[in-house]
């Protein structure tokens, strides 16, 4: 849940007519003072950042949905066999 002064602060960018990754940056940041400060079970700034931008979704923010993985799309292989079955 961020703080009252994170999501005012978040506001006041909007009033002044801010980007909205400007305003979800306000949201980063407190994660990382969170994280830094020994208060938040994430490990690395990465996962500091996914959180803040989802809570920034969260609170209306008009941040971009998250992006999806730009690789390949596999078809398991095992869809199409059939199961093996044991023999007595």
């Amino acid at each position: 849940m961020p703080d009252r002064k994170t999501i005012a602060r978040a506001r006041r960018d909007k009033r002044e007519g801010k980007s909205p990754t400007t305003q979800a940056g306000e949201f980063v940041h407190e994660e990382i003072r969170k994280i830094r400060r020994g208060k938040h079970g994430a490990r690395s700034t990465k996962q500091a950042i996914a959180i803040g931008l989802s809570e920034a979704r969260r609170e209306g923010g008009k941040v971009p949905p998250p992006k999806t993985s730009t690789g390949k799309k596999t078809k398991k292989k095992t869809a199409g066999r059939k199961k093996a079955t044991k023999k007595k």
